[in-house]
């Protein structure tokens, strides 16, 4: 699994710059960002009602992984290890230490300016996500981000918002109304991306 998400996210970095490993892309910086947008959906402001929504937290502790594994390659830091860290997590769910976790996480990706799979780990377990679980959503997040590169993210022509709700929402969605073999999900995915996509 580790293998496969490497070269897919190798395949996308390099559709963003050919020479990704050596531009001094700040994935530290993208990470704790992440950390930010994943607490406003799992919930933190004490004086209002809020509810998590697990599916879009998911989505961001997969987008986190964008970016670790990206600083993981270009460092030359993936090995078995880290497929064993990820595989060896086990669920221990609590609100204030899954805030607490990410927390640990931003803080660490700050002061090393790297990216802490120990933490991330942990922010896995105390949620609780599989590695399994991050396996799938991790491909289905990866075809979203190539379907947004391929209809002009970067240049600014990319509508992230379709029918008044943001694209991840419909990657969800999407996501559960397949009915295809593992190995076609990609191109089933990215038709069924297509087809919500408003032209």
């Amino acid at each position: 699994m580790l293998q496969t998400m490497a070269a897919m996210q190798d395949s996308h970095n390099q559709h963003v710059h050919p020479e990704w490993r050596t531009q001094g892309y700040e994935y530290y910086r993208a990470i704790w960002v992440e950390c930010a947008e994943l607490l406003d959906h799992f919930g933190w402001k004490w004086w209002k009602l809020q509810n998590p929504d697990l599916d879009q937290v998911k989505l961001e502790i997969v987008d986190i992984w964008h970016f670790g594994l990206s600083e993981l390659m270009r460092s030359d830091a993936l090995d078995g290890s880290a497929a064993e860290t990820l595989m060896q997590i086990e669920a221990d769910a609590s609100e204030t230490g899954f805030r607490c976790a990410v927390e640990t996480l931003a803080a660490e990706t700050l002061i090393s300016r790297s990216f802490p799979l120990a933490a991330f780990a942990g922010v896995m377990r105390t949620l609780p996500m599989s590695y399994s679980e991050l396996f799938d959503l991790y491909i289905g997040k990866n075809v979203l981000n190539n379907f947004r590169q391929a209809h002009g993210y970067k240049t600014g022509e990319y509508h992230k918002v379709w029918s008044g709700r943001e694209d991840n929402e419909h990657l969800v969605e999407a996501l559960a109304e397949l009915d295809c073999a593992p190995e076609d999900i990609p191109l089933a995915l990215h038709a069924a991306l297509k087809a919500r996509y408003p032209d």
